[in-house]
């Protein structure tokens, strides 16, 4: 898939799902925006990569948490490039405990960082695609919003909140040429999953009909799919990214 000249925008994009994200669009061509807290430890690569592909890989330091700091960046973004092609809302974060234990704050971080941020940068980009009649807008949402998961109440409220927001969106500007998705990823080899040792790592793969954990790159290939013209007749949907774990 070539996207080349498009602008793409990723928020959480400097390590693990997003980071193969990056990649992934980097590979094809695109000028590549990854927003996180902290540089990808691969942005050398990941720049050498963009410019043998003639495309651009730029990473901003943003803390999405912080509403005007997120809509100054992608002012910035918007003013530089023209226009956002593609925006992904991958950022997240876990703050797990059983609801009668969980602290205020974790509740309050992980809806903050996982939907509000979404619901800012939607905003911030939706009026330039309205007024060019294109982009496409794909929420990084998680099986746990489909299926729930006892010790993540926030998480799994924060993930189905996005489906919900995906639907809405996808139904207000679809007139307007601009398709809004979601892909809802099972259990990823990331850096939570690394932490796991191999009886918890063997017991997560028996709950998986496919028998294993999913690539970072894997996520990717989706998004890539649903970003690109291949995808033009969908919009509100989510794609389930998880080896048939929530079917």
């Amino acid at each position: 898939m070539n996207f080349t000249g498009k602008t793409i925008v990723i928020t959480g994009g400097s390590r693990g799902i997003g980071e193969a994200i990056a990649e992934s669009f980097v590979e094809a061509g695109a000028q590549v925006h990854a927003l996180s807290r902290s540089e990808s430890s691969r942005a050398a690569e990941l720049q050498e990569k963009a410019n043998t592909a003639g495309g651009v890989y730029t990473w901003h330091a943003a803390d999405i948490t912080d509403r005007p700091v997120l809509e100054e960046v992608l002012d910035s973004i918007l003013k530089a490039e023209d226009g956002i092609d593609v925006l992904i809302n991958n950022a997240g974060i876990t703050r797990d405990g059983l609801l009668m234990r969980m602290k205020d704050e974790d509740w309050d971080a992980v809806l903050h960082t996982n939907l509000s941020s979404v619901y800012t940068a939607c905003k911030k980009v939706i009026r330039p695609m309205l007024k060019a009649r294109s982009g496409t807008i794909i929420n990084i949402s998680s099986v746990v919003g489909i299926m729930g998961n006892a010790g993540q109440a926030n998480y799994s409220a924060s993930k189905a909140g996005l489906l919900g927001f995906t639907k809405s969106l996808a139904r207000e500007v679809a007139s307007r040429g601009i398709r809004v998705n979601a892909v809802a990823p099972g259990y990823i080899e990331t850096s939570m999953t690394e932490k796991l040792n191999d009886a918890a790592r063997t017991a997560l793969a028996e709950q998986i009909p496919l028998g294993r954990t999913g690539k970072p790159a894997e996520v990717a290939s989706a998004v890539l799919f649903l970003a690109s013209d291949a995808a033009a007749y969908i919009t509100g949907q989510t794609l389930v990214v998880d080896g048939g774990l929530a079917m």
